[in-house]
């Protein structure tokens, strides 16, 4: 397991963009899945939609473009990481299929489908209590700081 302070050393992201809080399981090189516990003190609910809060799709795919890009991160050799950082490049063939609300806990699995030189290309599950909420693929590139 990767807690929030490692996760912190990985990735640049601070509050209130930082939207994973752990990694419960990482096959090298292959699969991640992380967690995201979704409060109602998510600084977004304010306007998304006050008296209906729903956590917004966009930020379900940053979620998932996250553990994918500790997974990347992680796989790398620390030579090849060093003062490194990784961007989102594209998402392609996004679905949501039910809305996430305060409470929820989103589980973000995401397996490396290829990779090639700096580029990773990932796709990504987002679920709720087993039910899949959002799906997707994704694109990024590890890159000097």
């Amino acid at each position: 397991m990767i807690g929030i302070q490692e996760i912190m050393d990985i990735l640049p992201h601070r509050y209130p963009f930082l939207l994973i809080d752990r990694i419960v399981e990482m096959e090298m090189g292959k699969r991640v899945v992380g967690i995201k516990n979704v409060t109602i003190n998510e600084s977004f609910f304010q306007g998304h939609f006050p008296g209906h809060p729903i956590m917004p799709g966009v930020l379900i795919l940053e979620a998932m473009a996250q553990a994918g890009g500790v997974l990347a991160m992680k796989s790398g050799s620390p030579d090849q990481v060093r003062n490194k950082v990784i961007y989102f490049m594209s998402i392609d063939k996004a679905k949501f299929r039910k809305p996430v609300v305060p409470g929820d806990q989103l589980r973000l699995e995401v397996d490396l489908i290829k990779q090639r030189s700096n580029i990773r290309s990932l796709k990504g599950q987002a679920r709720v209590s087993g039910a899949v909420v959002a799906e997707a693929e994704l694109m990024a590139m590890i890159v000097d700081k």
